[in-house]
């Protein structure tokens, strides 16, 4: 009885093993021909490897190795490396004796790699399945990326956290299609001055102002380069040089430095950035106690000597005891003013000045011609130029952002 029993169990067993033995061999098998590889740097039976692995982690085929196919490589060396076209895969197909045979290409487009793979059943001749996806430029993640690939090729899930990472992420700011672009153009405008300006640009020249309405014309020329653009967006570099004043015989230069952002098809445009100009200055102080004569008026260095020269002359209490004129310094009113002030003067002494520019605008465009209007604002210390701009752009040139060379 024990012995009917032990025969019993070995004999399913054995039933076992030959099922299970039958179900591996069972498996469809598959031949893994050598991809194309283009502009990356891995070699061409590394990608084959690669591809053979992750074909073989399918579980789905009974998978042909490199001895396997040793034979009919000797037989034709092109089947080795440049066999990837269907005709020729369905030869070498045919002489392993397969059920399917799998190739493709890898392939490095500007800043993406593209997995191109096509499995063929060499029985019936047919095209099967095909996968292709556009990766991220991570040449250490081939081997993910051919996962990723058969995995969708066979309707099998792949986990988000991979796609994630590795698919091509086909963002606006980095879109091939779209140029940088190339604007320069004269402006011409004009503007209010206000504040301190304006009251250095009225005030009478002999007190060192510039004696003229406050308002000035302005005309210049604008160097201007895109340095990032979408079809909605665009940033620019604006370097503005222009001159005001040559309306009422002033010359008075400035050079602007701004970062420019437009939105949208219509063209609406912000731009800021600082500035310099030429400008005088001189050292004084304004009388805003009304002690030396109008309330308000601005005595620098020079002023203060003539009017001291003129109303201490005569005055006893201002010699010394042989009789000699001792005219009263700027320092000695220091304790009524505040003396170190420096204020615009054409009297005074060439220096640089600084300003920020603020504007906001829109460019009406008509084919290659740009014409941008300009609402702006100078700041200065307490006062600035409130103004307006009309200028035309010519689009001259176009380049690619993305100007990398595939190896």
């Amino acid at each position: 009885m024990k012995n009917r029993i032990r025969t019993q169990i070995a004999l399913l067993v054995i039933s076992m093993m030959g099922s299970a033995s039958f179900a591996q061999t069972g498996l469809p098998s598959i031949a893994v021909a050598s991809p194309q590889v283009t502009g990356l740097d891995t070699e061409q039976l590394t990608a084959e490897k690669i591809l053979r692995i992750e074909t073989a982690k399918l579980g789905k085929y009974n998978v042909y190795d490199q001895f396997d196919m040793s034979d009919a490589y000797a037989k034709d060396s092109n089947y080795h490396y440049n066999c990837q076209s269907k005709s020729c895969l369905l030869r070498l197909g045919n002489e392993l004796d397969v059920d399917f045979i799998i190739s493709g290409s890898y392939d490095k487009l500007g800043q993406k790699i593209v997995v191109n793979l096509k499995l063929i059943n060499v029985n019936t001749g047919d095209v099967v399945k095909t996968g292709m996806i556009e990766f991220d430029d991570q040449l250490l993640e081939l081997q993910r990326m051919t996962e990723t690939v058969l995995k969708e090729m066979h309707g099998m899930e792949v986990p988000k956290a991979v796609t994630d990472r590795l698919n091509f992420q086909n963002e606006p700011i980095t879109t091939n299609n779209v140029g940088k672009i190339n604007n320069s153009g004269p402006r011409v405008g004009y503007a209010v001055l206000t504040g301190s300006v304006g009251e250095f640009a009225t005030r009478s020249a002999d007190r060192g102002g510039l004696d003229i309405f406050p308002g000035m014309s302005m005309i210049g020329y604008q160097f201007e380069a895109q340095y990032v653009g979408t079809e909605k967006f665009s940033a620019l570099i604006e370097i503005f040089a222009n001159v005001w004043g040559m309306e009422q015989g002033k010359f008075v230069p400035s050079l602007n430095l701004m970062n420019g952002l437009r939105f949208g098809d219509s063209g609406w445009e912000i731009a800021f950035g600082p500035g310099i100009g030429l400008s005088r200055t001189s050292h004084g102080f304004f009388d805003d106690k009304g002690l030396f004569g109008e309330k308000g008026q601005y005595f620098s260095d020079q002023d203060w000597n003539k009017y001291a020269d003129a109303t201490y002359l005569q005055d006893p209490a201002h010699t010394d005891g042989m009789g000699y004129y001792q005219r009263p310094s700027v320092v000695s009113i220091e304790s009524s003013y505040n003396t170190e002030e420096r204020h615009a003067d054409t009297r005074g002494a060439l220096g640089v000045s600084t300003h920020f520019v603020v504007g906001a605008g829109r460019t009406f465009r008509s084919g290659a011609l740009s014409i941008p209007v300009n609402l702006f604002y100078s700041f200065k210390k307490k006062g600035g130029f409130a103004g307006a701009s009309v200028g035309i752009n010519i689009v001259k040139s176009k380049s690619k952002i993305n100007s990398r060379k595939v190896i």
